[in-house]
């Protein structure tokens, strides 16, 4: 029933049992949908952009202060691929400076945020495909810091990390996802941190500072990708490799990749999709992310 129906519905008087049990099963559904959190995929790029107030990393701050505010943040990043699933189970994660080659001033960032073991076990808890281990060692690589600390840089809202098992294939990540939908619903931001089109090989290192420069195979799968998003038809997101030789070489690897389809796996059917960030870097590189959102955009 949709709103509107249930307002002629009332004027007119015209009210029966079974309108008012459809009635309750529709407030019951807007009130699961007010009180989901949103969910994100973030392409974050290089790490510089944890330290560098730019396009991308500014909209990771002004994005924050569009969605509510977090009771926790769970992040998938395509830098913490394991053996198995584990999730960051300590009180204060550690911060990790998983690159090279970058200014010490990238070196330097600590960023000092608490963890939540209590919610690590709670999150192990509801994955029944596979057993979750609690991880003491990990901490935040820089696909969860750089992104969160320009989001939320007081440090005081809980940060824990999921892995990403590299024995496994897409789909089972995809139905992965939908078994940690329950944290919505407990005001948990769960971040996808990646990039759609990933491909360091055929980075353009003399085209870096040309904006949204890209190749034209990065350009049309980025499109592809939205256009398959937006539809809601996700199997052939699953499935790739079915997409030909762009996708290929869009996706050489499939580590920056599948945070979108966790993000994918859990969108819910009221949730509106949007697109931020959408730009290309260096030819093989895409920024675009996705916000999933239960309200309106």
């Amino acid at each position: 029933m949709k709103r509107d129906q249930f307002i002629k519905i009332v004027i007119t008087g015209a009210v029966s049992m079974t309108t008012l049990a459809a009635f309750k099963n529709f407030t019951d559904e807007l009130k699961e949908q007010e009180d989901l959190m949103p969910v994100l995929f973030i392409g974050h790029g290089s790490p510089m952009n944890g330290i560098e107030d730019n396009e991308f990393s500014s909209r990771w701050t002004q994005m924050a202060k569009e969605i509510p505010v977090p009771s926790a943040v769970l992040v998938v990043s395509a830098h913490w691929f394991s053996r198995g699933t584990r999730i960051t189970a300590m009180d204060f994660p550690k911060t990790i400076h998983d690159f090279g080659g970058f200014p010490q001033a990238l070196f330097d960032v600590q960023y000092n945020v608490p963890g939540n073991p209590d919610l690590a076990k709670e999150t192990a808890s509801l994955i029944h495909s596979t057993q979750v281990e609690l991880d003491h060692d990990w901490g935040l690589d820089h696909g969860a810091w750089t992104v969160v600390r320009h989001m939320y840089p007081d440090a005081k809202i809980p940060v824990l990390q999921l892995s990403i098992d590299y024995t496994k294939g897409p789909q089972y990540h995809y139905d992965l996802a939908k078994e940690l939908y329950t944290l919505r619903k407990k005001g948990v931001l769960i971040i996808g941190s990646g990039n759609m089109v990933h491909n360091l090989r055929m980075v353009a290192w003399n085209k870096m500072d040309v904006p949204g420069y890209g190749y034209d195979w990065a350009l049309q799968m980025n499109d592809k990708f939205k256009d398959l998003i937006t539809a809601g038809d996700y199997k052939p997101l699953i499935n790739y490799e079915s997409l030909g030789r762009e996708a290929m070489l869009a996706i050489p690897t499939p580590e920056h990749y599948l945070p979108l389809l966790y993000a994918l796996g859990l969108r819910g059917n009221r949730d509106q999709v949007s697109f931020f960030n959408d730009k290309a870097v260096a030819g093989s590189l895409t920024m675009t992310s996705v916000l999933i959102n239960p309200y309106n955009n």
